[in-house]
């Protein structure tokens, strides 16, 4: 593949990505949905609880079937993304989303919106969803010099954290004001107009080499796997998140109920040291691409790595308790959820910029969902083991457990060659 901009003799100089035109477009486009997904992702909760009515399993149903598609089609649609068109992908996933959620301000104005009907819409988008993000992440080196991938993938962070610390406070004042309906129609114009602002990217996308006689889809699946798992740098990258990830599904299941159950905090309260994260991980994304410039890729990582256990050994060790002073208790946990946004925002950035650059085009589908399809199984049955392991040892061992764990995935890059990786180092992304 290769776009009508950047020139490739910008290959050697980092470019202010907002100023190559079909980067400004890409952006756009995951800026407006990622704002939608956010309101979206508030009013489908809304309609879970109020509309369908459904019972706790039923809500564990829905939750799942956003994780299912990984499970089972993840390396499938990865290797998928090395013989498609990838543009081509992010147009029809986005006009594909814009159908199905403009089907549920017509189910709900029939008052036909049930359990099933809307396990079928979360199914399809769940589904759609991972064509787009397996497209997304080899298309974007192609529209931009390598120079250039961490700040392109900072900025995409930073939209991504904005839209997440603001979008569910927008979602809940428009969902008072003009009711879900309203919001489902404007979902669908946000994937619609997405789809146009994809369709005007301006990049050339080369054909794959025909496989060789006697091999399948299992073959580049297989290929694909070996790739990322014999590879100096990237197998010890992948060994790291997925422990990270082990980590974070204990974190993800445990820390709401911690905060609101265990230490009492009211909902407001709670609301508060959420936002904290998002404005860590802003502040991180706007650093990163400075932080892997001056010490490289790796040791940045290995900062954000690191310094992900802080905030869950602070909450692990800090004498918390519903008797402590409301004050102090949303300081703490606002300072927890901030380090933890931080590390995020420096380590996401330089992580995935470094495995656009250092894995040729020819492979780049399959290397990004050997990773996320991974990292998704891996959180997947972590999630259902911090359940347990918090109802044996409470909660507070179990945020301390999360740590040990991810202090496991920062030793990973220490003890491995990643932890000397630099941007631009390592085998060209094939064009």
């Amino acid at each position: 593949m290769r776009p009508e901009s950047p020139d490739p003799s910008d290959e050697g100089r980092r470019t202010e990505v907002l100023r190559i035109p079909a980067f400004r477009l890409f952006w756009t486009a995951t800026t407006i949905r990622a704002f939608g997904s956010s309101i979206a992702n508030v009013a489908f909760q809304v309609l879970i609880v109020t509309v369908v009515a459904a019972t706790p399993f039923q809500i564990g149903i829905l939750s799942a079937l956003g994780v299912a598609p990984y499970l089972f089609l993840g390396f499938i649609i990865g290797a998928l993304m090395d013989r498609w068109n990838r543009q081509r992908t992010l147009v029809l996933t986005s006009i594909g989303r814009a159908v199905v959620l403009a089907a549920v301000p017509i189910l709900l104005l029939l008052d036909r919106l049930e359990f099933w009907s809307l396990a079928v819409i979360m199914l399809t988008l769940g589904v759609l969803t991972l064509f787009a993000h397996s497209a997304e992440q080899p298309f974007v080196p192609q529209i931009v010099p390598r120079a250039s991938l961490v700040s392109a993938n900072a900025r995409l962070g930073q939209s991504e954290t904005v839209a997440g610390t603001a979008g569910p406070a927008a979602g809940g004042a428009l969902l008072t004001l003009v009711g879900a309906p309203l919001i489902f129609v404007f979902e669908a114009v946000i994937h619609a107009v997405s789809a146009i602002l994809q369709s005007r990217i301006r990049v050339t996308e080369s054909a794959p080499a025909p496989r060789a006689a006697g091999r399948h889809i299992g073959h580049d699946i297989a290929e694909g796997m070996r790739f990322t798992y014999r590879h100096k740098t990237l197998r010890p990258l992948a060994l790291s998140v997925h422990v990270w990830f082990l980590g974070n599904s204990i974190v993800a299941t445990v820390f709401a109920v911690f905060a609101l159950r265990e230490l009492g905090m009211p909902a407001w309260a709670y609301g508060i040291a959420v936002a904290f994260g998002g404005v860590g991980g802003f502040l991180g994304a706007i650093i990163a691409p400075a932080v892997g410039e001056r010490i490289g890729a790796g040791r940045a990582i290995l900062i954000g790595r690191s310094l992900t256990v802080v905030p869950w050994l602070l909450l692990a060790v800090a004498p918390l308790s519903n008797a402590t002073n409301i004050v102090l208790l949303v300081v703490v946990v606002s300072i927890a959820q901030f380090l933890f946004g931080l590390a995020m925002g420096i380590e996401d950035a330089n992580e995935i910029s470094y495995r656009q650059a250092i894995a040729p085009d020819a492979i780049q589908g399959r290397m990004n969902a050997t990773i996320r399809t991974t990292n998704r199984i891996v959180f997947f049955f972590g999630a259902l083991g911090a359940g347990v392991l918090a109802t044996w040892l409470g909660y507070s061992v179990s945020l301390g457990i999360a740590a040990a764990v991810f202090a496991v995935a920062a030793l990973v890059i220490v003890f491995s060659p990643l932890r000397n990786a630099r941007h631009g180092e390592g085998e060209p992304s094939a064009r």
